[in-house]
C-alpha cells in the first residue's frame, strides 16, 4: 500500500502528506497511529502532537516556525497558525568530514565537449553579442534580424500559422465567440536553412536593462558578470557594442575579463559607436566581426573530457512541499557525485538559505570561508530588513498554496540542492569557481537572476528542480527542469525534462534518482540531449542590482 505521510528527520514533530487526506481519517506512521482533524492536501504538514500557542516547529530537523495559536495533533499547518522562525548561528567548529558516494563506477566515464585554452571544458559552443549599456539593445534585435535565420539558427516557429487562419476566419465574417471557440492546426514551420557552422551552437544575444544611470557599483557587478559569460567555457568569442558614455566602460569590462583568465585568448571584438559614427558603419562592422569570430568559433569540435570539467548551478524555482523530499536531495546526491569525482557544484539563492546557515557554516573548509559566508549572509538579511522586505517575505504565493509556508521551511528543504560534501568556498556575486567541490554564491533567490549569476560564476550546466513549472533557461547553459512529482511531469512535459516523482511513489531512492540524473547531466554535456529550455530558445538573463531581491 502506497504511505500517505513522511516523516523527513528524526526529530521533527510535523509529518508530510503524500497524498489528500480528510478529516476524520486515520493514518498510520511508524506503528503511530494520527486522527486528521481538517482537510490536508498533498504537499502540506500536520502537527504530530499538540503544539501550543509559541511552540517550536521542527523540520528537516531544524526550526522553520512557531505556532501562532494551538494546533492540534493531526491539525493542519497553514499560514493563520504558523510564522516564519529560525535558529541563529555562529561560527563553530569545522564539520567537514563527510561519507563520500562510491563513484567507482563513474571513474571511467567522460563526457564530449569544447576544450578551451585556460583549460575549461564546455559543454555548447556558443558566439555571444554583448551590449556594455541598455542603449545597444535596439542594435543588438538589428544584429539578431540578420543573422540567426541567415546562418541557419532560427527556431522552428509552429504558432505563426495559428494568427493566419484566425486572419481568415475573421475575413470570412466570423463573430468573437467564433474566434475564441476556433480549433486551430499547429503547423510546424521548418528554418530557413541549414547551418553554415555545423560546430557552433548558436550566437546569443544578451540584452539588458544596465549599464547606466544605476550605482556605479551596479556597472562594476554588470561588467563583471558579463566577463563570466565571455570567459565561459561554452562561449567561443564576442562581440562587444558600447556607446561609449555609460557607467559600464569597457576598460572596466577587460579588467573583469583579466581577473577571470589573465591569459585571455579568445576573439573579442569592441565597437564604440561613438567612435564609429553612423548607425549604417557601427552595424556593418559588427556583422563582418560577428561573421570572421563564427568562423573561428567553427574550428572548435567535441573532445572527450573527465568528468571532473563538469561544474553544475544548482536553482530551484516554483518550488513545493514536495521539493525538499524528492527532487532537491536527489540533484544533492548528484552533487555528492560530481564532488566525489572532482567536479564543481554552486548553491546560491542566498534568501533560500535561511534557516540552515549553522550547518553550511560549520561545513565550510576554514573559517575564514565561514566568515565571508556569515558577513554575506548577514549583510544581505539586513538590507532586505531595512528594505520592509525580509527574509520572510520570501515565500511565493505559489509556494505558500503547495506547503511552503515559511521562509524556513522553504529554505530547508532547497539547501538539500547542496548535498552534504564540504563547502570548499563562498563567493560574492558575480566571482567566478576557483575551486573544485561545493561552492556557496550569494545571490538572490529570483529564479533567472541566480541562474544567470551561476553560469557567470561558471556553470556549463544547471539543475533546475521545479514542483510547480517554469520554463526558465539560459543563453549559454543547459538548464534541465526536474519535477518534484508526477503530475507536473506529465502536465507540462514539454517544458520538463526529468521526474522525481518516482521518489514519493517510492519506485526509487534517493540515491537512484541522483545516478540518474548524473548520467543524464553527462549525456546532456556531450550534446546528446538537446534540453526542453534550450529546444524553445528560452534564454532568460538577468543581472542582479545589488538592491533587495528576494
Amino acid at each position: 500500500m502506497k504511505q500517505k505521510v513522511l516523516k523527513v528527520h528524526p526529530d521533527d514533530n510535523v509529518l508530510v502528506a503524500l497524498t489528500d487526506l480528510n478529516p476524520g481519517e486515520v493514518v498510520n506512521h511508524q506503528g503511530a497511529e494520527y486522527e486528521i482533524q481538517e482537510k490536508i492536501q498533498a504537499k502540506h504538514k500536520f502537527a504530530q502532537e499538540f503544539l501550543p500557542a509559541g511552540a517550536e516547529i521542527i523540520m528537516y530537523g531544524v526550526l522553520v516556525g512557531k505556532a501562532q495559536s494551538d494546533i492540534l495533533k493531526g491539525g493542519l499547518l497553514s499560514i493563520q497558525n504558523v510564522k516564519h522562525a529560525a535558529s541563529g548561528f555562529t561560527i563553530g567548529e569545522r564539520k567537514t568530514a563527510w561519507n563520500a558516494p562510491d563513484v567507482s563506477k563513474w571513474q571511467s566515464r567522460v563526457f564530449y565537449g569544447y576544450h578551451r585554452a585556460d583549460g575549461s571544458v564546455g559543454t555548447a559552443n556558443y558566439w555571444l553579442v554583448v551590449p556594455m549599456v541598455f542603449c545597444e539593445n535596439r542594435n543588438l534585435e538589428v544584429l539578431e534580424e540578420s543573422l540567426v535565420n541567415q546562418l541557419g539558427y532560427g527556431r522552428n516557429k509552429t504558432y505563426a500559422n495559428q494568427a493566419k487562419q484566425l486572419i481568415e476566419l475573421y475575413k470570412s465574417g466570423k463573430d468573437v465567440d467564433a474566434l475564441l471557440n476556433a480549433s486551430l492546426e499547429q503547423v510546424s514551420v521548418s528554418p530557413s536553412s541549414e547551418r553554415l557552422f555545423p560546430n557552433v551552437d548558436g550566437i546569443k544575444f544578451l540584452t539588458h536593462s544596465g549599464g547606466c544611470g544605476g550605482t556605479r557599483q551596479d556597472a562594476i557587478a554588470l561588467c563583471g558578470l558579463l566577463a563570466g559569460y565571455i570567459t565561459h567555457p561554452n562561449v567561443a568569442g564576442a562581440t562587444i557594442l558600447s556607446l561609449g558614455c555609460q557607467n559600464a566602460q569597457v576598460q572596466i569590462l577587460e579588467d573583469e575579463i583579466k581577473k577571470r583568465d589573465v591569459n585571455f585568448s579568445k576573439p573579442l571584438y569592441i565597437l564604440d559607436q561613438q567612435k564609429v559614427g553612423t548607425e549604417a558603419e557601427l552595424l556593418s562592422l559588427a556583422i563582418k566581426q560577428t561573421f570572421a569570430g563564427l568562423v573561428q568559433a567553427n574550428e572548435y569540435k567535441r573532445e572527450a573530457a573527465p568528468l571532473n570539467k563538469i561544474c553544475i548551478g544548482l536553482e530551484c524555482g516554483g518550488s513545493d512541499g514536495f521539493s525538499g523530499i524528492s527532487a532537491n536531495p536527489a540533484i544533492g546526491y548528484t552533487s555528492d557525485l560530481l564532488v566525489a569525482l572532482g567536479g564543481s557544484v554552486i548553491l546560491a539563492e542566498f534568501p533560500e538559505l535561511c534557516g540552515v546557515e549553522q550547518n553550511l557554516s560549520d561545513r565550510c573548509a576554514d573559517y575564514e570561508s565561514a566568515g565571508r559566508f556569515s558577513f554575506l549572509m548577514k549583510t544581505y538579511s539586513e538590507r532586505a530588513e531595512a528594505a520592509c522586505s525580509g527574509f520572510d517575505m520570501n515565500p511565493s504565493p505559489g509556494n505558500i498554496k503547495d506547503g511552503l509556508i515559511t521562509d524556513a521551511i522553504k529554505s530547508a528543504g532547497a539547501a538539500k540542492k547542496g548535498g552534504t560534501s564540504p563547502v570548499t568556498d563562498v563567493l560574492d556575486y558575480p566571482e567566478k569557481v576557483k575551486k573544485p567541490g561545493l561552492n556557496l554564491l550569494c545571490t538572490p533567490g529570483n529564479d533567472v537572476e541566480s541562474t544567470s549569476a551561476e553560469v557567470a560564476s561558471g556553470a556549463n550546466i544547471v539543475l533546475f528542480t521545479t514542483g510547480l513549472g517554469t520554463p526558465t533557461g539560459n543563453p549559454i547553459a543547459p538548464v534541465v527542469k526536474l519535477a518534484s512529482n508526477t503530475v507536473l511531469y506529465n502536465r507540462m512535459n514539454d517544458i520538463i525534462d526529468i521526474n522525481t516523482g518516482t521518489i514519493i511513489e517510492g519506485e526509487e531512492t534517493i540515491e537512484q534518482a541522483g545516478e540518474r540524473i548524473l548520467d543524464y547531466v553527462i549525456r546532456v554535456a556531450s550534446g546528446e540531449i538537446e534540453v526542453s529550455a534550450v529546444r524553445h530558445g528560452q534564454d532568460d538573463f538577468i543581472p542582479w542590482k545589488r538592491g533587495v531581491s528576494l
